[in-house]
């Protein structure tokens, strides 16, 4: 038996201290620091028979090692997939983050549900029962999906080793706890013990692991930030709970790009993949309004046409108002001063809100011209034509900058029915004879004049 050892650990960012103290020098919060009992007893490996991964490695010539690509397990998850990379690999570990309620454990038993797999569910949230409850609302039950509700980590081992299943789901991380750390379950040890167990698990039966995470009132994963060192891949699932739309973005993945977003509504039924995005982004509408216009974006590898909303008014209060939803709010301050300083719009004594449809955010700099064209629209109260969509950068002189993959964002215009599409002049457009008008700009006042005359 070891000796009980204990430390104390910031429950806000994960840095250790010897000794208590009021404030965290990591992360500036107060009363955060608490104490933990680290080691109780000897380790076990979770699998007493030696195993081929258990020998000492040796080193190889980089030229030697086998290149040949990692096979995947196929989710049949079109938007999973594309995230992931074209699937799970093997023996990898995956963390999946996302506000309560926004639909994380929906997601990953409506997989399960699925797979081709023999998979173990496990939830140390819900009962069996309530699990049943919801699967018998998303999909017909499978044979090849089995449920555990467990909290410790030796019993969890233990029912593996009997049912031997190809994928593991763990609901969540931080309901874990193991008989190696005596601090409760949720701690700062626990989650690093714990899933330090579950990376050695999967690393040596090849069997890969997804994670549920809970996430801080930040948005942050909670726990120490070791764990998303620690994973292999970490996805965020993100979403207005107003909304029914879901976006799934990964923020780290070893096996793949984390430029791809999946895109779900959220039914009755359980989530809906979405495979045409634009469908969910673009309102439909019969009459023309002013304020809206149309913009080419790029999430991955990925093209959305994103509608942009702007109401510009008269300023009530002495002070104008500028408000954003979805969009950068320095951003916008930018693009009212060159409209100001270089267009000659008079909007400094205006409110601009500007609103991105669909609850999502965007960065892509590529919608200043549709930004520039909603704004213009509503302050001159003249709709642009529902058949114009824009991809172009504004720069501080007022000039329409060119945009990267343009020929992607023309043809997902082209795709979805537009009939003019306004980029800039400077773009090297490859495409031949493609069957919408390209309107090259240079500048804003162009842009001005060719919309509203």
């Amino acid at each position: 038996m070891s000796k009980v050892k204990t430390s104390f650990f910031c429950q806000n960012c994960g840095t250790s201290y010897a000794k208590w103290q009021g404030q965290c020098n990591a992360c500036k919060e107060w009363n955060t620091i608490a104490e933990e009992i680290i080691q109780k007893q000897d380790k076990v490996a979770w699998k007493s028979e030696p195993t081929p991964s258990n020998r000492a490695p040796k080193p190889l010539k980089i030229t030697e090692i086998d290149s040949t690509q990692e096979i995947r397990m196929d989710t049949t998850d079109a938007e999973l997939n594309r995230v992931l990379g074209g699937g799970i690999v093997p023996g990898s570990l995956t963390l999946l983050g996302g506000e309560p309620g926004i639909g994380k454990s929906t997601l990953l038993l409506q997989i399960s549900l699925k797979l081709p797999y023999k998979t173990l569910y496990v939830s140390g949230e819900e009962s069996q029962k309530q699990i049943k409850m919801r699967a018998e609302r998303i999909t017909p039950s499978s044979d090849n999906c089995y449920i555990l509700t467990e909290t410790k980590t030796q019993n969890i081992f233990k029912q593996i080793e009997a049912i031997e299943p190809e994928i593991v789901i763990i609901d969540s991380i931080q309901t874990l706890h193991t008989d190696y750390i005596e601090s409760t379950a949720g701690s700062i040890s626990q989650i690093r013990e714990t899933t330090a167990e579950l990376i050695k698990f999967a690393k040596e039966s090849n069997i890969p692991v997804i994670l549920i995470g809970h996430i801080t009132k930040d948005g942050n994963i909670a726990g120490p930030k070791i764990l998303e060192h620690m994973v292999d891949t970490v996805l965020q699932f993100e979403g207005d709970r107003n909304h029914v739309y879901r976006i799934l973005r990964s923020l780290k993945n070893r096996f793949g790009s984390t430029a791809e977003i999946g895109i779900y509504e959220m039914l009755g039924s359980g989530l809906r993949e979405v495979s045409n995005p634009s469908e969910i982004l673009i309102s439909h509408k019969d009459e023309e309004l002013s304020g809206t216009a149309i913009a080419t974006t790029l999430e991955g590898m990925r093209p959305l046409m994103i509608e942009i909303q702007s109401l510009v008014s008269t300023a009530v209060y002495g002070t104008p108002q500028r408000s954003t939803t979805g969009y950068n709010a320095k951003r916008l301050n930018m693009i009212l001063a060159v409209l100001e300083k270089r267009a000659g719009f008079r909007l400094g004594a205006k409110d601009v809100f500007l609103n991105v449809t669909g609850g999502i955010s965007v960065d892509d700099p590529a919608i200043d011209l549709a930004v520039v064209a909603a704004i213009l629209s509503s302050n001159e109260d003249i709709p642009v034509n529902k058949e114009f969509c824009f991809a172009g950068e504004v720069g501080l002189s007022g000039e329409i900058r060119p945009v990267n993959r343009v020929d992607q964002r023309i043809q997902e215009a082209e795709k979805l029915g537009f009939s003019t599409i306004f980029v800039s002049k400077y773009n090297k457009i490859a495409l031949k004879n493609p069957g919408i008008k390209i309107e090259l700009v240079a500048k804003i006042e162009d842009v001005a004049s060719m919309l509203f005359g």
